[in-house]
């Protein structure tokens, strides 16, 4: 499949993993589990199609409210997911990079997120981003009070103040603005994520689950996006 027209940054909301166990009766942590092959196929047809940036939401700040045993489990797939996929990182420059307030994992899951931040940093083919414990109004409330704080200490002028610089102080910064943004399950709405930096974004929602959706599914969602037409605010 040629496009003529592809979105340089994409962020999926991954939805449905506990949706997908329940239709056939199993526990949630199984719809974790084949969701890590939804995001290990969707990274290859990022790759094929030379998309530089990908963002996926993987952990809000809210799921720490889960069950204790969810957690866990999420946490020690966060570790797997690591572990199993570094050598693929490595070899095909990918650059793995994480946002969200990554002071609440436990120590043995920020270890392994560090390490692995370290060994993939030379990644010039995709910027693979994961959302961990990443809530989109702790993020701008943590830029303004940073911003703040240079202000004070006279580190930038209050009228130095614009879109860009703000742009900076979010988990986000050096990252372009996502093109589109994928949303699975049905749901239709953003649960805080990105709300900043989702502007000017293109909304696609699917109700395939995320532990269903593979390379033909985002085929799908890049046709739909080459068909919009983007004029930002324009005429």
């Amino acid at each position: 499949m040629i496009f003529k027209n592809l979105p340089g940054h994409i962020a999926i909301i991954m939805d449905g993993n506990g949706r997908w166990a329940k239709k056939r009766n199993l526990d949630r942590i199984y719809g974790h589990a084949e969701g890590i092959k939804s995001l290990k196929s969707v990274v290859k047809g990022v790759m094929y199609y030379k998309i530089k940036y990908l963002t996926a939401y993987a952990f809000s700040s809210e799921n720490w409210q889960r069950p204790e045993e969810e957690v866990d489990y999420l946490m020690d797939l966060l570790e797997q997911y690591i572990e199993i996929e570094l050598p693929y990182l490595i070899k095909n420059k990918i650059r793995l990079n994480f946002i969200g307030n990554l002071e609440k994992l436990p120590e043995k899951s920020k270890t392994a997120v560090l390490r692995a931040v370290d060994k993939t940093k030379n990644g010039s083919e995709l910027t693979l981003t994961l959302a961990i414990s990443y809530g989109s109004k702790e993020e701008i409330l943590n830029a303004v009070r940073k911003i703040s704080e240079d202000v004070k200490k006279k580190s930038i002028d209050l009228n130095d103040i614009n879109s860009q610089l703000f742009s900076n102080y979010l988990y986000t910064a050096g990252i372009p603005d996502p093109d589109l943004i994928i949303r699975t399950s049905g749901e239709e709405r953003m649960s805080n994520f990105m709300l900043y930096q989702a502007a000017y974004a293109e909304l696609y929602f699917t109700k395939t689950l995320w532990p269903d959706f593979r390379r033909k599914n985002l085929i799908i969602a890049l046709k739909n996006y080459e068909k919009r037409s983007r004029r930002f605010g324009k005429t």
